[in-house]
């Protein structure tokens, strides 16, 4: 099955990099505009399956194009994004027919949330096997609709923000993850009292997973940089501790 195609238009380039990035790495097809222009020539190539549309561009306004596709008959849903904040923004850019509104600054994780309603809603896959969304790594499944970790088939507890801390690890396997980025991934969801810092979450998690929480095969520390996750279960490499 082909995975959901989702228009990205903003002008602000690290909005675009960031969210696209995103999106690729949760399964979807992405393509980005700067501009309406761009955005039109995407649209005259392939229709998507939702368009995220930034409010305030040069040229043609995130609105003006709304109102426009809208009159379009079968036009697939739109995502509003707008560093206007206010009520009366919101009630202005669903009136033109986006679906939904997220104002800026936003976790791109709320719009991977908003993205799945919004295709739920127009009864689409919200991802290319919905029905087996899941990751193993050596015994585990994660369950990324269940939200559930499994060990060998017996569930293993996780708080919330355990479970957001590993998804953001499976997605993103392979690959050095600074702690401060992997702090902002979490911005905006609910901390326990005791959860004071990444590491003390990473700790948490590691008594989950790991045979031996201090030689860990799954999660590593990377020296100076933060942490890498790795499905395989290799151990630490020379040059990185645990």
């Amino acid at each position: 099955m082909d995975k959901p195609l989702i228009y990205v238009t903003d002008d602000d380039p690290g909005i675009r990099e960031l969210v696209a990035e995103y999106l690729t790495a949760q399964d979807y097809a992405v393509e980005t505009a700067e501009d309406a222009a761009a955005l039109d020539r995407l649209l005259a190539a392939r229709r998507p399956d939702l368009v995220v549309l930034d409010w305030m561009m040069p040229g043609e306004d995130g609105l003006s194009v709304a109102r426009r596709l809208r009159a379009q008959p079968g036009f697939p849903p739109i995502i509003m994004l707008s560093a206007k904040g206010e009520d009366i923004d919101r009630i202005i850019g669903l009136e033109v027919g986006a679906d939904d509104y997220l104002p800026k600054p936003f976790n791109p994780r709320e719009l991977l949330a908003r993205i799945r309603a919004v295709l739920r809603r127009q009864g689409g896959a919200t991802t290319p096997a919905e029905s087996a969304r899941s990751v193993r790594f050596g015994p585990f499944s994660l369950n990324l609709d269940a939200r559930t970790l499994s060990r060998d088939g017996a569930e293993v507890a996780l708080t919330g923000g355990e479970y957001e801390l590993l998804e953001i690890f499976v997605t993103h396997a392979n690959r050095a993850l600074s702690r401060d980025w992997l702090m902002d991934q979490l911005r905006g969801f609910e901390r326990d009292p005791f959860d004071r810092s990444i590491d003390v979450r990473v700790n948490r998690l590691r008594k989950k997973i790991e045979d031996d929480p201090a030689h860990p095969a799954y999660i590593r520390t990377q020296r100076g940089m933060g942490y890498i996750f790795v499905p395989q279960g290799k151990g630490a490499e020379p040059g990185t501790g645990a």
